[in-house]
């Protein structure tokens, strides 16, 4: 008889803790219902069943009952994304790519420490790039590109030391490339293709030894592309059109196996393609004007 209890209880455990797995805190549960309401949840193409658990919601990734990431692109999304998502503590993933959000980036997601990707590229979103982005130290992969953020790259960039990806794209960004960009050594691609930014370049991008892509085409830089550039042997994609540099030359002496494309303005440059996946350069007719010197 004893032995029959201990296995009926047993079981009463087991069956308990199933019921409670995934289940989330209350802090993250209220946080995911926020999210829901601010951006307009039932209007969502796969809206939530908030009358059920967490668990069965559409995007919502949750492991030993926390949640880890959320996969909400191309969902219908509408509205700002709330401050508190902050309570969001074990996120990894963010994923909110292809929605209309709008409203700033709120500075609280940078404060996520475990947060290795966010994706909010082709939203509406306003404001500049906040400063604490910076202070993100798991962060790998921040894109953002084709919404309407304004101001420039925060000088402390280079204090983001595990970035992988970049990709600020097609912004109203303005203002010089931050020097501390050279910091970045896992970098493997930038990309600020089509915002305001101009000057010179005065970064050692020959210290982003991992860059694999380089795109930087419709902005307004001038002057001389710098010399050590061209030790970035492992790069595989570079577009430089649509600016004002006075010289590119620099990468004359480029070589590297895997370069697939290679844009620029210069249809003089005799830039040497890998063996494999060899691409025609494509050349694009704007404002480039070569050095003498």
């Amino acid at each position: 008889m004893k032995g029959f209890i201990e296995r009926y209880l047993l079981i009463i455990l087991m069956i308990c803790a199933f019921s409670l797995e995934g289940q989330t805190s209350k802090a993250e549960k209220e946080a995911l219902k926020d999210i829901y309401d601010q951006t307009s949840g039932e209007q969502w193409d796969i809206p939530w069943d908030l009358t059920k658990s967490e668990t069965t919601w559409q995007g919502v990734v949750i492991e030993n009952g926390q949640v880890v990431a959320l996969h909400l692109h191309k969902n219908g999304l509408e509205g700002k994304i709330p401050s508190s998502i902050k309570n969001l503590k074990n996120l990894r993933v963010l994923n909110m790519a292809f929605n209309k959000l709008n409203g700033e980036i709120p500075a609280e997601l940078f404060a996520l420490t475990k947060l290795k990707s966010i994706r909010l590229e082709m939203n509406s979103l306003t404001g500049g790039l906040p400063e604490s982005f910076v202070s993100a130290k798991s962060l790998e992969e921040l894109s953002l590109f084709n919404n309407q953020l304004e101001g420039t790259i925060p000088n402390g960039i280079g204090d983001a030391e595990t970035l992988r990806i970049l990709n600020l794209s097609s912004n109203y960004l303005e203002g010089k490339l931050p020097k501390s960009i050279a910091q970045l050594k896992n970098l493997e691609s930038l990309e600020l293709f089509g915002n305001k930014l101009s000057g010179a370049i005065d970064v050692e991008l020959g210290e982003l030894q991992n860059l694999k892509e380089l795109v930087l085409s419709y902005n307004q830089f001038e002057g001389n592309l710098p010399q050590s550039t061209a030790s970035l042997a492992n790069l595989e994609f570079v577009q430089l059109q649509g600016n004002n540099f006075r010289s590119i030359r620099s990468l004359q002496n480029l070589r590297t196996e895997g370069l697939a494309t290679f844009d620029s303005d210069d249809e003089f440059l005799n830039i040497q393609f890998g063996k494999e996946n060899r691409s025609k350069t494509r050349m694009a007719t704007n404002t480039f004007e070569d050095s003498k010197d």
